[in-house]
């Protein structure tokens, strides 16, 4: 066993599992936006499939440099290629180390101001959200169980791990591999393995950041089309793996399965499975701000993210999150008027680009997914809540993380065919593990698992003086994207506002006050009247069309 981890490796064959659909294959194509401040890497994935929710940013060693940003966007494939890739954003370096030391570890740039934007390590992050103080009293999330599913693997995850654990301290992380269709071997410079690799890297070290005392069981699907990711999904709840599943993936929900069979249907029946026993479902809410790639690949529409949108399943947006940095004496400053590094300042809907924030760094937008489905009605624990308007269709998110990629949070790699080092990492695919750790902590508290959180968190949230989110007022979601043919296409977005929206839900965690609100909020038969209220439509006759709401 490599120090600093605990891990074991399952990989299995399944047989009881076998969906009968056509095979969908893609091949990765790269293009470049030539218009923007920096040029723009895009990485072809999904046309009609799940892009993980990733967009990690490694920030170059000297700021003023150009910026490589790779993503998943605009998939300008044939309508045979059907695929998941991870939304993957990324600058050209790794982050560069501050020259002074924290109290027991290395500081990056990122980390005193020296540097585009902020990153955050494990303590920051703990601190903006009060989870430093659940830890404290003794709630790590120890005797639950967090899965996270993935496409592909990376194959150096267990030694990452290792060495991210021993760079800040932190316990050896208890990891269990499964690849219940068995493991694809990892094709260095293969930009969708690697993008996943990068999706993983990011999943498993920050579930564990949070919740450092619960076990975490990655399961991989064997490629990224959605049939696989389906397949591994089922595998999790058919198993009863874990108390709460973590997907940091999605796509337009007019899309899944077009023109093929109706996947909405399909996913939606093993999150009924989920729920009945008891185990809590979170999903990214997507990285393109109200925006989703066209069914056909070539351009982009307005559109929530499924499984986000899935009745059954807490979606989780992005915000930008302002916490303090670490305060030296040495770079001029005075630690006995600033505040202890993490300590939350303020947040803003995530959106970085053309629309929002950093606009001289990005040329195209990365925002936090969320809108309204087309698809899935309204369910009934979303009845009354102001910023609805009234509205008859499920919406999304429910609740909000940081996922800047510019306010990011460091995460250490080491795949081949990547500098190894620490980088910073944005995206809603930062939220959905991270809740999922939370919900680990609220599991231990409670004693048991707590499920289907989605009643609960309405109930706390539409109280006007409710005190377990941050509500998030200011930003929105528009988008500016370029089509296949490079030409500029606007979404218009949602605002920010008092209450949910459709940017970052009902905000981000406060964590004491949410876990014992929803503790004392969540009932036994919530779930069963979830299941009993809620659906998910077969798609629309014309794949990728949107109705105004």
């Amino acid at each position: 066993m490599i120090p600093g981890s605990a891990w074991n490796w399952i990989a299995v064959k399944q047989s009881n599992f076998k969906p009968k659909m056509n095979k969908k294959y893609m091949k990765p194509n790269r293009w470049f936006n030539r218009n923007g401040v920096f040029s723009h890497l895009r990485i072809a994935g999904a046309v009609t499939l799940m892009s993980a929710a990733a967009a990690v940013a490694f920030v170059a060693v000297n700021p003023s440099g150009s910026f490589l940003i790779g993503k998943s966007n605009v998939k300008n494939l044939t309508p045979s290629n059907h695929t998941m890739s991870p939304a993957a954003l990324r600058l050209a370096s790794p982050e560069t180390v501050a020259g002074v030391n924290g109290p027991q570890f290395s500081l990056f740039s990122c980390q005193v101001g020296l540097s585009v934007g902020q990153c955050y390590d494990p303590f920051q992050m703990r601190h903006a959200y009060q989870i430093d103080s659940l830890i404290s009293a003794g709630f790590d999330g120890t005797g639950h169980t967090i899965v996270i599913v993935d496409a592909f693997q990376n194959p150096n995850l267990v030694s990452q791990v290792a060495t991210y654990n021993t760079f800040y301290g932190l316990p050896a992380t208890n990891l269990t591999q499964i690849a219940p269709d068995g493991l694809t071997p990892f094709v260095q410079g293969d930009p969708n393995m690697t993008g996943w690799a990068e999706e993983i890297s990011l999943d498993v070290e920050w579930a564990h950041n949070i919740a450092p005392g619960a076990n975490i069981v990655l399961v991989l699907a064997k490629t990224n089309q959605d049939t696989d990711i389906l397949s591994a999904i089922k595998y999790a709840v058919d198993n009863n793996l874990g108390d709460v599943i973590s997907m940091s993936f999605g796509e337009a929900e007019t899309c899944v399965g077009a023109p093929g069979p109706d996947l909405i249907s399909a996913y939606h029946d093993v999150f009924v499975s989920a729920t009945q026993k008891g185990i809590t479902l979170f999903a990214s809410s997507g990285d393109q701000g109200a925006a989703q790639p066209t069914c056909d690949g070539n351009s982009w529409m307005k559109s929530a993210s499924n499984p986000a949108s899935d009745p059954l399943v807490t979606g989780v947006g992005g915000t930008e999150l302002h916490a303090a940095d670490y305060c030296l004496a040495s770079l001029g400053c005075d630690p006995s008027t600033h505040p202890s590094p993490g300590t939350y300042q303020s947040e803003i809907a995530w959106n970085e680009g053309p629309l929002g924030d950093f606009q001289n760094n990005f040329a195209a937008t990365e925002a936090t997914g969320g809108g309204f489905s087309v698809i899935v009605n309204e369910p009934p624990y979303q009845n009354g809540t102001d910023g609805l308007h009234g509205g008859h269709q499920r919406a999304v998110p429910d609740v909000a993380y940081n996922g800047a990629i510019l306010h990011g949070v460091l995460t250490y790699l080491n795949i081949p065919g990547i500098a190894p080092g620490f980088y910073r990492f944005g995206g809603t695919s930062c939220g959905a593990p991270q809740w999922s750790a939370i919900t680990a902590i609220m599991n231990q508290k409670a004693g048991a698992r707590l499920g289907f959180l989605n009643k609960a968190i309405y109930d706390i949230g539409k109280h006007q003086n409710q005190t377990a989110f941050h509500d998030i007022t200011t930003g929105n979601n528009s988008a500016l994207e370029f089509d296949s043919m490079n030409n500029p296409v606007l979404i218009t977005g949602f605002s920010a506002g008092t209450g949910w929206d459709a940017t970052t839900g009902f905000g981000s965690p406060i964590g004491p006050s949410v876990v014992d609100a929803l503790i004392a909020g969540v009932s036994p038969g919530d779930a069963r009247s979830a299941i009993a209220t809620t659906n998910a439509h077969p798609n629309p006759t014309v794949p990728g069309q949107m109705k105004p709401h």
